[in-house]
């Protein structure tokens, strides 16, 4: 008997919850869950245990682990529905924020905010430049798709942000070469980390990701239909150009955001939707949810990799998401291949 999709729904939070206990407990001081449970109980009631936490457990879970483990989980959430969009809007399931240029023009603005020091917006700079340039690069990309096929096509769109992209990875480059100072700045942040983040970030991208993640869900019914083709969508009412024009703008931002604040990191968003519609069936107002989730444990784990598996020195999350999710997105896609050409 096939297991129900709410009780499949449950086991993941129920996972996400394990690895997020698991990201906040492992690392070079392990915290064991009843000092997690008496630190959070004692801060929300104020209630005193007769054995309470270490001092040092207390400042390390609520000032490193706990923000570090929320920010990471939720710029994978982020990512991962950005990948959604962009696979079923463009209907081609190697689609992503990468392949439409968004990552890239998003690091181009924070590469420049970085170079130049801006620093006008405080902690929102980063996230400011490198939201402007995702947008930026994606209506480049599909307003110039748009000169070149007027009924946007996807291949057209995909091309055209393939293109945006490699000249957005050229103009890095140029900015690299003067940036004698802040070069190596630069170039870790392009290989992404979540070190040295404090609260300031989950609680900024946070209200960001649900509400990206809201407009996505009040799309669910047309995304279902534009996956069965454009023409299709068209007969049942949907205006395909307007939904394209607001899903690609929502992705943008996420990913911009996301890219801004925790760098350039790769495959979340290629490789999860396809294990989310593996697992939880092709209807979006299922498949959003699943894939946030995902992307929020998948990212979660990578870097709880990064940050122990050569500790001290701690590693890019961006390589450790690449040699991980690499071989398991081929895996994933080739056996979907074979298991079409076998049915």
């Amino acid at each position: 008997m096939i297991m129900k999709k709410s009780i499949k729904f449950i086991i993941l939070l129920i996972v996400a919850v394990l690895v997020l206990m698991l990201a906040i407990c492992i690392g070079s001081v392990f915290i064991t869950p009843s000092d997690i449970f008496k630190i959070i109980v004692s801060k929300l009631f104020d209630i005193h245990f007769d054995v309470p936490p270490i001092e040092s457990n207390m400042v390390i879970f609520l000032k490193i682990r706990l923000p570090r483990a929320l920010l990471s989980f939720i710029v994978g959430g982020m990512l991962a529905v950005s990948g959604v969009l962009s696979q079923s809007v463009l209907r081609n399931p190697l689609a992503s924020s990468y392949t439409l240029g968004i990552s890239s023009g998003a690091a181009v603005g924070a590469s420049i905010a970085i170079l130049f020091g801006f620093s006008f917006f405080g902690i929102l700079t980063l996230p400011f430049f490198g939201l402007s340039f995702g947008l930026l690069t994606v209506f480049l990309a599909v307003a110039l798709a748009t000169k070149l096929d007027r009924n946007m096509g996807n291949i057209t769109i995909i091309l055209t942000g393939m293109a945006f992209s490699m000249f957005a990875n050229a103009v890095i480059a140029f900015i690299m070469a003067f940036a004698n100072q802040t070069a190596k700045q630069i170039t870790f942040w392009q290989l992404g980390s979540f070190a040295l983040k404090d609260w300031t970030h989950p609680i900024l991208l946070f209200p960001i990701a649900m509400i990206g993640i809201f407009v996505v869900m009040f799309f669910s019914s047309e995304m279902d239909l534009m996956t069965f083709g454009e023409e299709q969508a068209k007969a049942s009412g949907v205006n395909v150009l307007s939904v394209k024009w607001m899903l690609l703008a929502v992705g943008a931002i996420l990913t911009g955001c996301a890219v801004s604040i925790a760098g350039v990191i790769g495959f979340v968003d290629l490789f999860t939707p396809h294990m989310a519609r593996r697992i939880f069936g092709s209807r979006h107002k299922i498949v959003i949810p699943a894939t946030a989730l995902m992307g929020g444990i998948f990212m979660t784990l990578c870097d709880l990799v990064a940050r122990t598996i050569v500790a001290p020195v701690e590693l890019p999350v961006g390589a450790v998401t690449s040699a991980i999710g690499a071989p398991f997105f081929i895996f994933l896609y080739f056996q979907g291949k074979g298991g079409q050409r076998n049915a």
